[in-house]
């Protein structure tokens, strides 16, 4: 009788045996430092917005999470360091638009295919841009900017930062869905374009906020637009492209990816981390000074976004024929 009465009291232990180890097992990671690895070089927009978010994790985390620059060859370099990385959430990639959806339309010899080699953790941020027109212009809506490049029949000249980049494919998709022409000019960063733009040697541009505030706050450029989907918090004056092109967007986003093959338990940790320190109001003011919108969509959400984005980026590209030197 004892014997069955000590069998029967160790029955709820063992079968909580089996749970207690994996939770054990899960309560092991993170043991060491986590790195983001991001694609552009240090001191920009899109560096702030990962160092801002690492810092914020790495308490909730309980370890350091460090950024790791990878810049080169269009976030492509990044994109494969990330996906030849073991999958056990040590490694995980800070993704934008380029790499992850823009890429394989522009780039024809890629070695990672970031769909089938990345898994997504979830969305970080949503950025609008910006589009400014400079002396160059008399436009002070974007209309009026729209009616002065119909008027032009192609001859008004717009500036990027460079072939493929964010600033471009924004502006070619604003023509495209306008029915109208306008001659590409590519530098190599936003900020030379930008300052042909001030200089009057450029019509217009869709560039990051970053690149652009100072020059809006000294008066140099006007802001016609922002191309969200709703107005920026920073700027609530200023209209959306939609609200005179209906249906247009073009965004720089910003997400959490890892290599494919890492355990569920470790993906949903990193994004608990993730939505917790996007909660955080210094984080969220920081974001927004950057022209960007915190975001808490997760890995499936996240996966969407990143296949339309690639289907409708392919569309652009084909039509514009935009090329990569």
């Amino acid at each position: 009788m004892l014997n069955r009465r000590m069998l029967l009291a160790a029955i709820p232990a063992l079968a909580a045996a089996p749970g207690t180890a994996m939770a054990q097992g899960e309560a092991a990671y993170p043991n060491r430092p986590i790195r983001i690895l991001l694609a552009f070089a240090p001191g920009g927009g899109t560096d702030l917005i990962a160092r801002t978010l690492a810092n914020a994790m790495s308490p909730v985390l309980g370890q350091p999470v460090v950024v790791e620059n990878r810049p080169g060859a269009g976030g492509n370099l990044a994109t494969e360091a990330a996906a030849q990385a073991r999958p056990d959430g040590y490694t995980v990639l800070m993704g934008n638009h380029g790499p992850m959806s823009v890429n394989v339309s522009l780039f024809r010899n890629m070695r990672v295919d970031p769909e089938r080699a990345l898994e997504p953790i979830g969305l970080v941020a949503d950025a609008p841009l910006l589009v400014v027109v400079g002396p160059k212009s008399r436009a002070r809506t974007l209309r009026e900017l729209l009616e002065e490049i119909r008027a032009a029949r192609g001859n008004i000249t717009y500036g990027s930062a460079s072939n493929g980049s964010a600033s471009h494919l924004a502006a070619a998709l604003l023509l495209q869905m306008t029915g109208l022409e306008a001659e590409h000019v590519p530098f190599r960063g936003a900020g030379p374009a930008l300052t042909d733009v001030v200089a009057g040697h450029l019509h217009f541009m869709i560039t990051t906020l970053p690149s652009v505030v100072g020059l809006l706050q000294g008066g140099q450029l006007r802001p016609l637009a922002v191309t969200g989907d709703t107005r920026m918090t920073i700027l609530p004056d200023i209209p959306t492209v939609a609200e005179t092109v209906p249906g247009y967007k073009a965004t720089a986003w910003y997400g959490l990816l890892v290599p494919r093959g890492t355990p569920e338990p470790i993906r949903a940790r990193l994004f608990a981390a993730m939505r917790e320190a996007l909660a955080n109001p210094e984080v969220v003011r920081r974001l927004r000074d950057e022209g960007a919108e915190p975001s808490a969509l997760d890995g499936a959400g996240f996966a969407e976004l990143i296949r339309w984005e690639r289907e409708r980026w392919a569309q652009v590209v084909r039509q514009a024929r935009i090329t990569v030197d």
